[in-house]
């Protein structure tokens, strides 16, 4: 027989739930048998929707070889550190994304990814234990692409991931503010209501009556001397993928150097022009975040109270302004 205690990031979870994520060699079938015949929770026989507590304790009437067999090994989720802190607390972990660095693994790319980057650091300091959190590990709760830098905002337990993502969702207590360059003389503040339908094939979206809702608005921050190119600032009251990309090059206004959606007139020139400064994609920076009170049921997030994050403008970025202005 062997015991498992919920502790406090594995509690809140249905317990077919939890087995799901704590056995992960198991089929889904081979996890409800087990419920019925091989598991007891504090001593009794548990329904596969009972919801776990701290302190629980699941007895499982198997083998320790099973056991092993169907857990699977402990890895460690380590590689090097890349990105810089903005804003750190008990719960919550806001990094900058740099340049090139993926959120999350894809078929390519498993191991050097900001999650990762981010599981080793709380490991090194001490505040994430693969080999005792077995079905928890910090997450986020925002996505950039990977030519995309900027804040990323990290849950650092169960409960303040569950709290960060019901208050993303929410999209009136967090403020989202991108800034990037554009093709053209963009003078006013636009803002952009267009719904967004993606290919899921070729990874890309385009504007749609049938598409899901977006909304964007674009403020100017500076324009170029030739008014051939434009720094501009995005909010986001919806996070759709490639939103900012697609609404601003429906705009008339494509991002420079964004070989997807840039592929007018105005958005070639601007692409040509980038190429000869060494640039082959678009500059997007997620630099600014600015949260409202949260409300006492987000108990974990009051830190956020009130208070505004903001991250450098990369250097690169900087760069290609001064040669562009």
């Amino acid at each position: 027989m062997k015991t498992v205690e919920i502790r406090a990031n594995d509690a809140g979870q249905r317990l077919d739930r939890f087995l799901k994520k704590y056995l992960k060699k198991a089929p889904l079938s081979a996890i409800y048998k087990i419920i019925r015949k091989d598991l007891k929770l504090n001593g009794k026989r548990a329904g596969e929707n009972t919801v776990l507590k701290e302190g629980d304790e699941l007895s499982f009437y198997m083998s320790d070889e099973r056991f092993e067999e169907l857990t699977g090994p402990v890895r460690s989720r380590r590689a090097k550190k890349q990105f810089r802190v903005a804003y750190e607390d008990r719960h919550v972990l806001i990094v900058e994304k740099p340049w090139g660095l993926l959120t999350h693994g894809d078929s390519v790319e498993k191991k050097n990814t900001l999650m990762n980057q981010v599981c080793g650091y709380l490991q090194d300091k001490g505040e994430f234990n693969p080999a005792k959190e077995k079905t928890f590990t910090p997450s986020p709760v925002n996505r950039l692409d990977r030519n995309t830098t900027g804040l990323v905002i990290f849950g650092k337990s169960s409960e303040s991931l569950r709290h960060l993502t019901a208050l993303i969702r929410s999209r009136d207590a967090v403020s989202k503010y991108y800034i990037t360059i554009v093709a053209g003389d963009f003078a006013e503040e636009m803002t952009i209501e267009a719904s967004l339908e993606k290919n899921e094939k070729t990874n890309t979206v385009r504007v749609s009556s049938d598409g899901q809702y977006a909304k964007s608005i674009a403020r100017p921050f500076e324009r170029s001397s030739d008014g051939k190119f434009s720094l501009v600032e995005v909010e986001l009251f919806t996070g759709r993928t490639h939103q900012i990309r697609t609404h601003l090059a429906s705009a008339g206004y494509p991002l420079a150097g964004d070989s997807k959606y840039g592929t007018s007139a105005k958005g070639r020139r601007a692409n040509e022009h980038l190429r000869k400064l060494g640039v082959t994609t678009q500059l997007l920076h997620a630099y600014r975040l600015k949260f409202e009170n949260p409300g006492e049921e987000y108990g974990t997030l009051a830190g956020l109270d009130g208070r505004q994050v903001v991250a450098e403008i990369p250097g690169e970025f900087e760069r290609v302004w001064k040669e562009l202005k």
